[in-house]
């Protein structure tokens, strides 16, 4: 059922929780922490603005990063106060908690067209618990509640759901912002009843994250094509060797039922016909999360549906591209979610940007582009096609779940319009 938005709701003179998903990237310059990329803050500035016109007394909720349920001063939220601040015409205040007297204080100060941010959610471990009590406490701040944060509406967290719920209970109206709207509108109403050809592209590394997704949007498009690690469990269900490129043998199964699925369903079902490969070389590094940095050799293209045993498949092959290019030349809807290879490294670059320059292209000639968050996204941002797409989600595991299905939390918990 759709659910009740901003725009249904009167807001003047009321304290209107939000939560927003300020997870922005930092880094420290001079001793100092700053957003490098304020992309997700702009991305909410409708909903603001809007709420700021309206008089409502606004109160931000977001978390950042992953503190365990502990102050981090590296994960505060004082940094995105102040590049808020640049980005809006009122009044923006920072606290240094999210719960307790001194935080109400501060909300009850509030005049209409203010900006109240409060400390990251998960200093406290009652966020990501869901905490009873914990919710209470940040509701009471509440008269209205919004959620603007799609890219955490999968989880069901105290500032995501519980809040939600006691807003709720007291007969308060929770709305969804004009971000979670487009998303909810482009990812449900766009894809329930796509225009044809619906041309689906999925990437990323693994077949177990994204089968679900296979197996839905099967009954629904007309072609899906294949990219990513994700393609060499495929091949592998079809007897090929993949050398030391990423599989998942326990899901070659998997993969050769939806491969028969597609058959049944007439689904054109596209495998990459090339690739580009390379030697995967252990080094003594570690990268940024502790983790061996792994470094690769002798790239090459390679035409043979087989890959050599001292090989990794890394990006679609210039075959591949054409193939798919000519996929989604005639295509009316166009879904991608994942990148066609490692795209950070340049040399494995060129197929995720060769068909972010044909979904562009083909947005040019009348499709609808949708484009299932995470490094879809930024890969079209790498290439400076962001703007040439009809929408980019913001949500990464957010808009998998809910491509697969599942009911999100965060949306659940919102009014449905008509109660």
């Amino acid at each position: 059922m759709p659910k009740l938005t901003v725009n249904d709701v009167d807001v003047r003179d009321r304290r209107v929780f939000m939560r927003v998903d300020f997870n922005v990237p930092m880094e420290e310059k001079d001793g100092t922490m700053t957003v490098t990329d304020d992309t997700r803050i702009r991305a909410t500035l409708p909903t603001l603005e809007l709420l700021v016109k309206g008089g409502a007394k606004l109160i931000l909720a977001s978390h950042l990063g992953r503190p365990k349920g502990k102050p981090n001063p590296a994960m505060s939220l004082r940094p995105v106060a102040d590049a808020l601040k640049s980005l809006v015409n009122c009044p923006v205040q920072f606290v240094e908690d999210c719960m307790g007297e001194r935080v109400e204080q501060a909300a009850a100060a509030l005049q209409p067209g203010q900006i109240l941010l409060l400390e990251n959610v998960r200093f406290h471990p009652g966020e990501e618990q869901n905490d009873a009590a914990f919710a209470e406490s940040m509701a009471r701040m509440a008269e209205v509640y919004v959620n603007d944060a799609f890219g955490s509406a999968h989880r069901a967290h105290a500032s995501t759901e519980g809040v939600a719920r006691v807003v709720a209970r007291r007969g308060g109206q929770c709305a969804a912002g004009l971000l979670l709207q487009r998303e909810l509108k482009f990812l449900g109403e766009e894809l329930e009843n796509p225009a044809r050809p619906f041309v689906v592209i999925l990437g990323g590394a693994k077949v177990s994250d994204k089968i679900l997704v296979i197996d839905r949007l099967l009954e629904k498009a007309d072609t899906l094509l294949i990219g990513g690690a994700m393609a060499y469990t495929f091949r592998l269900a079809q007897g090929f060797h993949t050398g030391k490129s990423l599989v998942e043998p326990d899901k070659s199964g998997v993969a050769k039922d939806a491969l028969e699925k597609a058959g049944a369903r007439n689904v054109r079902f596209l495998l990459p016909v090339d690739d580009v490969i390379a030697v995967p070389v252990k080094t003594d590094k570690l990268d940024k999360k502790g983790r061996p940095v792994i470094e690769y050799r002798d790239e090459r293209p390679n035409k043979d549906p087989n890959c050599p045993a001292e090989a990794a498949g890394l990006d679609i092959g210039p075959a591949t591209v054409e193939a798919y290019t000519q996929a989604m030349a005639g295509a009316k809807t166009i879904l991608w979610n994942g990148p066609m290879g490692l795209f950070e490294d340049q040399r494995f670059a060129a197929g995720t940007l060769a068909v972010a320059k044909a979904v562009a292209a083909a947005t040019a000639r009348g499709a609808t582009s949708i484009i299932g968050g995470g490094d879809s996204v930024k890969a079209l941002n790498k290439a400076g096609l962001g703007s040439q797409i009809t929408f980019m989600s913001t949500g990464g595991g957010a808009s998998l779940e809910f491509l697969e299905g599942k009911t999100l939390p965060g949306v659940a918990a919102l009014t449905d319009r008509g109660r």
